[in-house]
């Protein structure tokens, strides 16, 4: 198959995400003897590890596109680009962010609510929604 790396990749992807995003994030809240503090830290450095992994991910399928013939974005643009660009701005922007209240709750700081993490889990659901329509369309190519 022509885009088996790609596929592979975009699936593989897909898991990390769930797995990590909507598994991991709030279960390790619920194990004895884990703190807020410890959970905030586990996760600091469970995203970090995500983070680079999922740009290890887009890396591959944009590589291995662009060395597979006659292949086009046409109507794939958006379902491609989306998770890219949201990416990006958890990279550049959420994660940063997140990881200084996080810093400032381990430290004891009074921290005022915020909307970061749904836009995280928001961006999330996006991703892998774009991802899925994404290998589902390669899949039937």
């Amino acid at each position: 198959m022509k885009y088996s790396l790609v596929i592979a990749s975009v699936f593989l992807w897909i898991g990390f995400v769930c797995a990590i995003s909507f598994l991991e994030a709030w279960l390790k809240f619920r194990a004895p003897g884990i703190t807020v503090p410890l959970g905030l830290g586990i996760g600091r450095l469970v995203f970090f590890a995500l983070n680079k992994i999922e740009w290890v991910f887009a890396l591959v399928i944009f590589v291995n596109l662009l060395y597979t013939q006659n292949w086009t974005l046409q109507g794939n643009q958006l379902l491609l680009l989306l998770p890219l660009v949201i990416l990006i701005i958890q990279t550049v922007w959420l994660l940063p962010a997140l990881d200084a209240r996080a810093d400032l709750h381990i430290q004891g700081a009074e921290i005022p609510p915020s909307y970061l993490h749904l836009y995280y889990v928001v961006g999330e659901l996006i991703k892998v929604t774009a991802l899925i329509l994404f290998g589902t369309k390669l899949l039937k190519s």
